[in-house]
């Protein structure tokens, strides 16, 4: 490297003596043995020492100015050492001649990156539990208007033994004697600088402070355990396939005996045997004889209300009024008696019971009502060719017959 100091620094010689401090931190760290990987790192960096030692010198930075050799010049203001990282908390002690110092690299390491080597002390044992998802299948008539559902969880509870400690019984987690409590351990190591001091997690306790010198026989000092655990969960009406349930606190407990974490329910609702849900409605099919669909009657409808326990007759069974003269696919519908609304404030409030009549055509004719129906054609003029006709309204009609049977 260059004898000129300034240039060694890459200061111009009015630079003042705060630049001149600003320009020697810079280069010392990009110079430093522990840093970079140069060969000559070591030379240069005490050079850069050497550099900052006269420039920051008033009476050696006079010297040098005028030509002459300042390392000679007899004791100024910086010639018994100096702090070269002054304020930073790095270097103490060092002098260009080579005296004793001591540094941690962490604070090297935050001088130059705002990085820590410092210890924050023992981590707790103690940790939050994971949460769980766990899926429940309900009847359609459970999941329209709600139930309380025992089920069966398998997941982490407290040690029964050691009520969460980890130690057998009788014992508890002592101090641990390599690091006494504090989690971590200082390593020191011989350097031409000095020493060189930095932090680590105790290999012996894992940063815990504390050791387990007699673990639980149950948990293995885990201070938790797995088992089957009985819970019930209500189930609000109106849920469907999909929706979760939030049980807070009710998932697995942590280690340590730590808090347990949240335990979601997700409703997976079995297909009916007769209602298929559309949103809030519930949607049925049924099948009249041709005459009650010309003539018109009144037909009992079973209603899921029937499957639940307790019900009432007039919840089980509806009376629709079918009109004389209803065509095959037509949907009547039967207000309020559907799926209750999910998380509405009004808990009267429901969709409709939607039935889809489908009208039946009879296969055998006995020769009296072969007779009979051959009578009401003539009379109706349906018969030959004038009897067959296709229009939007047909159309429509196999629309409704094929949402009727979907899903």
């Amino acid at each position: 490297m260059s004898n000129d100091y300034y240039e060694v620094l890459g200061v111009s010689r009015d630079a003042t003596p705060e630049q001149i401090k600003r320009a020697y931190r810079k280069k010392a760290m990009q110079v430093h043995p522990d840093v970079t990987d140069d060969p000559d790192a070591e030379e240069k960096f005490k050079q850069v020492n050497e550099a900052y030692e006269v420039l920051s010198d008033p009476q050696k930075k006079a010297v040098f100015d005028r030509g002459g050799d300042p390392m000679h010049a007899g004791a100024g203001a910086g010639a018994g050492g100096f702090d070269p990282f002054g304020g930073m908390g790095g270097f103490s002690g060092f002098s260009s001649s080579g005296g004793s110092m001591g540094f941690d690299v962490g604070d090297l390491l935050g001088a130059m990156f705002g990085a820590s080597g410092s210890s924050r002390g023992p981590r707790s044992r103690v940790r939050q539990g994971q949460d769980q998802l766990m899926s429940l299948e309900l009847s359609l008539a459970e999941a329209a208007f709600g139930t309380t559902a025992p089920f069966t969880i398998d997941t982490y509870v407290v040690c029964p033994h050691c009520k969460g400690q980890g130690s057998a019984k009788g014992e508890k987690p002592v101090t641990c004697p390599q690091c006494h409590g504090s989690g971590s351990v200082t390593q020191v190591q011989r350097s031409f600088l000095g020493d060189i001091r930095s932090t680590a997690t105790c290999p012996q306790c894992q940063g815990y402070g504390t050791v387990i010198a007699h673990p639980c026989p149950e948990c293995s000092g885990e201070g938790r355990v797995r088992a089957r655990r009985d819970i019930s969960v209500k189930v609000p009406a109106g849920v469907s396939t999909g929706n979760r349930i939030h049980l807070s606190g009710q998932g697995e407990v942590g280690l340590g005996g730590g808090p347990a974490g949240d335990l979601y329910v997700e409703i997976s609702v079995r297909p009916h045997e007769v209602f298929r849900r559309d949103g809030d409605n519930l949607e049925a099919v049924v099948t009249i004889p041709m005459t009650a669909a010309a003539l018109g009657c009144t037909i009992p409808i079973t209603t899921l209300e029937s499957e639940l326990e307790g019900s009432t007759p007039q919840e089980s069974v509806v009376r629709l009024e079918v009109p004389a003269g209803t065509q095959s696919g037509t949907r009547l519908a039967v207000k309020g008696r559907g799926v209750p609304k999910l998380r509405s404030r009004d808990t009267g409030q429901r969709g409709d019971l939607g039935v889809t009549l489908v009208v039946a055509t009879p296969t055998k004719l006995d020769k009296e009502q072969r007779e009979l129906v051959e009578a009401l054609a003539q009379a109706r003029g349906e018969t030959g060719e004038s009897v067959a006709h296709t229009n939007a309204e047909d159309r429509g009609f196999f629309e409704r017959l094929r949402k009727a049977f979907s899903g």
